[in-house]
């Protein structure tokens, strides 16, 4: 096998409406489903659904094997033409989407096919199951799905795969499974075609709901530091055995996570008076108190010892906040233009009390809905997209890294968010103080771990 299959699709009840996602990426040999994603993403279009199962399998498919040639099969006319390069991509929420597909592997690596929707029932079957789960309020497990089983069944009882038994997270032996039939080999443990049908976790990196709270073994060793543990996960490239099992026996074998450590910048002169301040409104510096908790931060983190790179949003107060760290551990500091503040439009400089006061109906829809954005704003549904695609760039550079993003209230609080799986309005139930220190791992596998959350001790 020189190549993996990915077949995605994606549906909205009421286009636009509830909608969600489904992809599985097929050995092109057996038919094998080697990985499975699937979510429910809220109130969205049939395309933009389309187009994100279109980038969940391409990611899926990497994380398996990243030098494999990717044969896209779907069955909307409309993402294969403009994937391909035939049609114009002209609508704006179409544009990053097929932007953020066409990074994930080289053009040279990946050809598009439509087929009928009758021959995409897999995919189609995941979608759904996402969008049954978005009904309910829950999200997509891949514990009780039964799209594989119907696929299975679908390709006759003797096909191999039919029935296969499906391990939550397990994406070790899919990698393994799949390296080895690039390279020709059976891999280690593995009999036949394999038994075990992969549960890839969704695009937004979160751990499984089956997993959520049973003891992952994905988290920090006990004593060991939550703001980065450098060579405590084994070496990235041993294979695990075929079928782990989950939770607190959970082999660890995946490689160094990627981990961040997440600082919100210090004090400006709006921050005690907690007015609005973005990325839209006068930028301002440091104050006087800021500048202190800079340097104790610095501190901090320089007698810690584990940060290996640091990255910063572009706006004032996070680069004089880099700066100040990065002058004491003898780091250079890069933008990542990505971890940017929520741009809050004519909120800017503004109290909550002054908001509600100038615009109430603005302000209560914006309350209600991640989608609402401030008066001439950004949503936060909006930041959430711009601060994913950032993650997920950083976490391909900075692979077994511990690395130090300077960045604001919004950008942190939604890593956290999508790390744990947790709705929007969750966003509204964290506190994150100023020059605060939080940590999400992040795991080869696509789980991640939130190991801290709003740490201030160095400041006292």
């Amino acid at each position: 096998m020189r190549e993996l299959i990915v077949e995605a699709d994606g549906g909205s009840r009421g286009n636009p409406g509830p909608a969600g996602y489904g992809a599985v990426v097929l050995d092109p040999v057996s038919g094998e489903p080697l990985a499975e994603a699937a979510e429910y993403i809220g109130v969205a279009t049939n395309n933009v659904a389309e187009y994100k199962g279109l980038v969940a399998g391409l990611k899926a498919a990497r994380e398996l094997a990243p030098d494999a040639t990717i044969r896209v099969r779907m069955d909307s006319k409309l993402v294969v033409e403009q994937m391909s390069g035939r049609w114009k991509i002209k609508h704006p929420d179409m544009k990053p989407l097929a932007a953020e597909a066409a990074r994930v592997f080289p053009a040279s690596q990946v050809t598009y096919e439509w087929i009928p929707r009758e021959r995409n029932k897999h995919a189609d079957r995941l979608a759904n199951e996402a969008m049954d789960a978005g009904k309910r309020g829950e999200q997509w497990r891949p514990s009780t799905s039964t799209a594989a089983l119907d696929a299975g069944a679908r390709r006759g009882a003797d096909a191999p795969g039919a029935g296969a038994a499906r391990v939550v997270g397990d994406a070790a032996a899919g990698a393994a499974k799949a390296r080895a039939a690039l390279a020709g080999t059976a891999p280690a443990g593995a009999t036949g075609s394999g038994a075990t049908a992969v549960a890839v976790p969704p695009g937004a990196g979160a751990v499984p709901p089956a997993q959520a709270g049973t003891g992952s073994a994905r988290t920090a060793p006990a004593g060991g530091d939550p703001l980065g543990d450098v060579g405590a996960a084994v070496v990235a490239g041993r294979t695990a055995p075929a079928a782990p099992p989950v939770g607190w026996a959970a082999a660890a074998d995946l490689g160094a996570p990627a981990t961040f450590v997440l600082l919100r910048h210090g004090e400006t002169a709006l921050t005690p008076e907690k007015r609005f301040s973005g990325s839209g409104g006068s930028d301002p510096d440091l104050s006087a108190v800021g500048r202190r908790q800079a340097d104790a931060v610095a501190a901090a983190l320089a007698a810690r010892g584990t940060i290996q790179e640091i990255v910063t949003s572009p706006l004032a107060r996070c680069r004089q906040t880099a700066a100040t760290v990065a002058a004491r551990l003898g780091l250079d500091v890069h933008v990542e233009d990505g971890l940017r503040e929520t741009d809050f439009g004519a909120w800017e400089g503004l109290t909550f009390a002054e908001v509600r006061e100038r615009h109430p109906e603005d302000l209560d829809a914006w309350l209600a809905s991640p989608q609402a954005a401030p008066t001439g704003g950004e949503s936060f549904a909006a930041v959430a997209r711009r601060v994913a695609a950032a993650r997920d760039r950083l976490t391909a550079r900075h692979a077994g890294r511990t690395v130090l993003l300077v960045t604001h209230v919004t950008p942190i609080k939604t890593l956290v968010r999508l790390a744990l799986g947790a709705p929007p309005e969750s966003l509204f139930r964290m506190e994150l103080s100023a020059a605060s220190l939080s940590a999400v791992a992040y795991y080869r596998d696509g789980n991640a771990s939130v190991r801290l959350l709003n740490d201030t001790s160095h400041l006292r």
